[in-house]
């Protein structure tokens, strides 16, 4: 039986993505549509998937599938049919990104989940079909500019933070599943009002759109295809763009800038700047913001504990590991809220 999984080292598929001069392109794509068997459905993508080349990552679950992937340029039509040919894909929209260079990822991993997206919602307790009016580009701008209309990010923090559209409420949550009840809390009072979500594809506000219609609210919008494809239609039509800074990614590039504001400081000095990084030391591995100044001082990680850290030798980190706590968690993935400014971080 052909292995359905890679397992060679990450660092040794990285140095051949970057030795790679095959063009590629990223896009991101998903379908709520019911699975009986969601690890044989895996399976299949698993096998068809890798003999194309693509690469990224797919969550496969009872209601559907998610997917953030980059697929050989000269395979992109031959993947488009193979894809859209599945029973319930017919149509499926494909987010192309706006910035690429094709090394966005290095492997393909297929895992199959509880949901595609952790929203921690009940689903049995309303139709999650019911979602809300789409609109594209040139009907967000219009209906944005209405005064009886508010514009929702449903993105988490660190994603709002280095870019989104103007005027937008942006919750100061973490993750999906705390922004639902945020969100619908400080939009009690305004039930009649034209509400316009947006996130980074439209999964989110697809699930979150439904949600709020069963809970009351009357004129539920959602931007179609996120601001990936938003940028996209902007770009082709010449519409107004409204959306400030960086579209913040979940791939190796974390971000396609979509206008030329930097909206966003470094949390260690302060200075503008809006590219996140991962903290290099592999027990902490923070997301945050870091100016190349910083990178420099700090070794490329996200505070002096970590530098000095990452300095020991193998056997001493390896054995500290096993106790040593980073940003109050073993091997945590926090996430650095916006700092003002100075020496170190605020976490």
């Amino acid at each position: 039986m052909k292995r359905l999984y890679n397992l060679v080292n990450r660092s040794v598929l990285q140095q051949q993505m970057v030795k790679s001069t095959e063009a590629r392109t990223t896009l991101s794509f998903y379908r709520y549509r019911q699975l009986s068997e969601p690890p044989q459905f895996r399976d299949e993508l698993y096998q068809w998937m890798e003999e194309l080349g693509v690469l990224g990552r797919i969550y496969v679950a009872r209601e559907g599938v998610n997917g953030q992937i980059s697929v050989p340029t000269a395979q992109l039509e031959t993947f488009k049919k193979r894809l859209r040919a599945i029973e319930g894909f017919a149509g499926l929209r494909l987010n192309v990104a706006i910035e690429d260079d094709g090394k966005s990822f290095f492997k393909l991993k297929i895992k199959v989940r509880d949901k595609i997206v952790a929203d921690g919602l009940d689903d049995a307790s309303f139709d999650v079909t019911q979602r809300g009016q789409h609109l594209n580009a040139r009907e967000f701008n219009e209906l944005t500019d209405r005064d009886n209309t508010i514009v929702v990010d449903m993105r988490n923090h660190y994603e709002s933070e280095v870019g989104h559209f103007s005027e937008a409420i942006r919750p100061d949550v973490e993750t999906f599943r705390e922004a639902l009840p945020l969100v619908e809390q400080m939009l009690a009072d305004d039930k009649d009002k034209n509400i316009v979500m947006y996130c980074t594809g439209g999964i989110r506000c697809e699930k979150a759109s439904a949600y709020y219609k069963h809970r009351g609210f009357k004129n539920v919008f959602q931007l179609d295809g996120g601001i990936i494809e938003y940028a996209r239609q902007v770009q082709q039509e010449g519409l107004e763009n409204k959306f400030i800074g960086k579209n913040f990614v979940f791939d190796e590039r974390m971000g396609e800038r979509i206008s030329d504001d930097v909206i966003a400081r470094c949390h260690q000095c302060g200075t503008p700047y809006d590219s996140h990084v991962n903290c290099a030391n592999d027990a902490c591995h923070l997301l945050f913001i870091q100016c190349e100044a910083c990178a420099q001082k700090y070794q490329h990680c996200c505070s002096r504990e970590c530098s000095d850290f990452r300095l020991l030798p193998e056997d001493e980190r390896r054995e500290r590991r096993k106790y040593e706590i980073f940003n109050g968690a073993r091997f945590g993935k926090g996430r650095f809220k916006a700092s003002p400014g100075g020496d170190e971080p605020a976490i």
